[in-house]
């Protein structure tokens, strides 16, 4: 028997009965699913279900900031480094942490909380190649859909700090960024660590985007760059002070 196994939702499968495909990707694909029309609407039922359990496992949470960051960082690597500190010291500073509950970066921000007596929150998803909940999280969702899972780390967030990453870290960078710009959520600090790695990135924005009008000082001003833990933090607790 193989030894394969897939988390989906509350749904565990193994061996034979473990899936190709996602969730998401059986919602969004309208090409190669002729059932879409007659299936579709009865999916907003497991997604109704989703948003409910989401609101009622985090609705009790304290004060709390989402981490972002690569799942394929290494323990010993500069960010995860970054990470470890960062989730200890928002924790003693008040603040749970809520990642996305993988390996690399996420792990080592729920390790750095855990270890300093704070709440360690996975906001898990169900992915092609399986990752699960790392250890170090004291709280952990599994969702199927990535939309579901966006809005709770937006939502019960007073900040979000953004390590080194791929295609997902900057999706959630982008989109914080986006809602933020927009007045669609409370301003609320987003801070970039890692000044080697998004510094290029910073730098562009800069030069061309705000040079060429696409963006004004302003929603740069939204941005903060740095390698310091306790200067991130403490940009956070000024900007979203939690309570005892």
């Amino acid at each position: 028997m193989s030894n394969r196994e897939r988390h989906t939702g509350p749904v565990t499968l193994r061996g034979t009965s473990v899936r190709t495909g996602t969730a998401d990707q059986a919602l969004l694909d309208t090409v190669n699913r002729p059932d879409w029309k007659t299936r579709d609407a009865w999916r907003t039922l497991r997604i109704l279900s989703e948003f409910v359990e989401g609101f009622e496992e985090l609705s009790d949470l304290p004060p709390a900031v989402s981490v972002f960051g690569s799942a394929r960082s290494a323990e010993d690597s500069f960010e995860c480094a970054l990470a470890e500190q960062l989730g200890e010291q928002l924790a003693r500073a008040g603040y749970a942490i809520i990642t996305g509950g993988g390996p690399g970066v996420m792990a080592a921000a729920n390790r750095g909380a855990t270890l300093a007596g704070g709440l360690s929150v996975g906001l898990g998803i169900e992915l092609p190649f399986e990752q699960g909940l790392n250890e170090w999280v004291s709280v952990g969702i599994d969702f199927r859909y990535f939309f579901v899972r966006k809005t709770m780390f937006l939502k019960y967030a007073q900040g979000f700090v953004v390590l080194p990453g791929g295609f997902g870290t900057m999706d959630e960078l982008f989109e914080a960024l986006t809602l933020v710009q927009t007045r669609k959520v409370t301003q609320f600090p987003v801070v970039l660590m890692g000044t080697a790695y998004w510094g290029g990135l910073f730098e562009w924005m800069r030069t061309t985007m705000l040079a060429e009008g696409k963006v004004t000082k302003d929603d740069l001003d939204l941005i903060m760059l740095t390698d310091d833990v306790a200067e991130a933090v403490a940009h956070i607790v000024d900007t979203s002070e939690p309570t005892p």
